[in-house]
């Protein structure tokens, strides 16, 4: 048969993934797996929240709606928004990649401009969609550049993936608005941002003022909830959440209508927000041991956080990912993240540090002495 290829590739994750899993099997050695893009501290305790779903109610049972449960999305108005949007601004997806798929499909705009550093999927994503992309290297020079990539888009994920780096907020919502002013697309993805932020962030309002952001948000990052594929979309532009709609309609038919109602039920009951409470505290307490950690054995690449700090579930380590292999530590090499800066990049590794403090001392060990 005849075949379109994409030109897309699979994820070097997931080969580096296999490879591990490999190893282990023929060593019987003991791997960390910080290749892996997920919280790994604790799992979220769902033991007292899934007993107030019922299972076999019409809300599981039948096709949920399109655009996802309005009670869900009242819930992310709440939580995200203070109650100052409009469930209809809101569109519930498939996850956060996902999300962003249908975003690229919609939007139609010829070129998307991703930090120099950026989560690989973007790049495979948009190579399916044909669209091309550009690299920006820092906030700064986005900020000078803006009168020349008026019509474009431009992704901001901060803490970004892969480097972690978490810039002042301040300085996000400057630069936001100078893009949107200036009547380019700004795609504010950032899934890492709620594990370490509570339902006072002030953020998603913020960004509510300025019609031409697109608001990507995730619960596999935000409550550890990465097999369910939840997310969802925000847009205060009419005619793309029209068209939105559409696109996810002939793509999902409604999304996963357990995982909504699991997601409703941790985002308003007692019971789910003790347990989101309670990841989120185990969460945050390891990453934050685990970062002190290799700044105080040199470990970090402290040049990547000169203008930021590293605060996300990932950071930069200066070793390579050979180099962490040899000790039973997974990792991905950074020059997976990077079009332009290969050779540099090949240098260092991405890691997360979401995992709990002892076993990443553990194996972190052999390269304090």
């Amino acid at each position: 048969m005849k075949i379109k290829k994409s030109g897309a590739r699979f994820s070097a994750i997931v080969g580096i993934g296999e490879k591990i899993k490999q190893l282990s099997k023929e060593t019987g050695k003991e791997y960390l797996y910080l290749n892996r893009g997920i919280n790994a501290v604790c799992p979220i305790d769902l033991s007292q929240v899934v007993q107030n779903i019922d299972f076999n109610s019409d809300t599981i049972q039948v096709y949920p709606p399109n655009s996802g449960m309005f009670e869900l999305k009242e819930a992310v108005n709440k939580v995200f928004f203070d109650n100052k949007t409009i469930p209809g601004n809101i569109t519930i997806t498939a996850g956060g990649m996902s999300g962003l798929d249908l975003i690229f499909q919609t939007l139609d705009i010829k070129t998307i401009y991703l930090p120099s550093y950026y989560w690989g999927a973007y790049a495979h994503i948009l190579k399916i969609r044909n669209k091309e992309y550009e690299v920006y290297q820092s906030f700064k020079e986005l900020g000078g550049n803006v009168e020349n990539i008026k019509g474009a888009a431009v992704i901001i994920c901060d803490p970004n993936n892969p480097l972690g780096d978490k810039h002042a907020d301040v300085n996000i919502l400057e630069l936001v608005r100078k893009l949107n002013d200036s009547g380019t697309v700004v795609v504010f993805d950032s899934p890492y941002r709620r594990v370490f932020y509570d339902d006072s962030d002030k953020m998603h309002q913020e960004l509510l003022k300025l019609n031409q952001v697109i608001i990507v948000e995730s619960f596999s990052k935000s409550v550890g909830l990465s097999g369910q594929r939840l997310g969802f979309v925000h847009s205060v532009n009419k005619e793309f959440n029209e068209e939105f709609g559409i696109r996810i309609l002939y793509v999902n038919n409604g999304v996963n209508a357990f995982a909504q109602q699991l997601v409703y039920k941790l985002l308003t009951s007692k019971e789910g927000k003790k347990a989101v409470e309670e990841f989120k505290r185990k969460t945050i307490h390891d990453i934050e041991l685990n970062i002190q950690f290799l700044k105080k054995h040199k470990l970090l690449a402290e040049k990547f956080y000169k203008e930021s700090v590293p605060k996300g579930i990932f950071v930069i380590v200066n070793k390579t990912e050979e180099e962490l292999l040899d000790n039973y530590i997974g990792s991905v090499s950074l020059n997976f993240f990077t079009r332009d800066n290969k050779k540099e990049a090949s240098r260092y590794s991405r890691i997360c540090v979401s995992v709990p403090h002892g076993k990443f001392i553990r194996f972190f060990k052999p390269f304090t002495r």
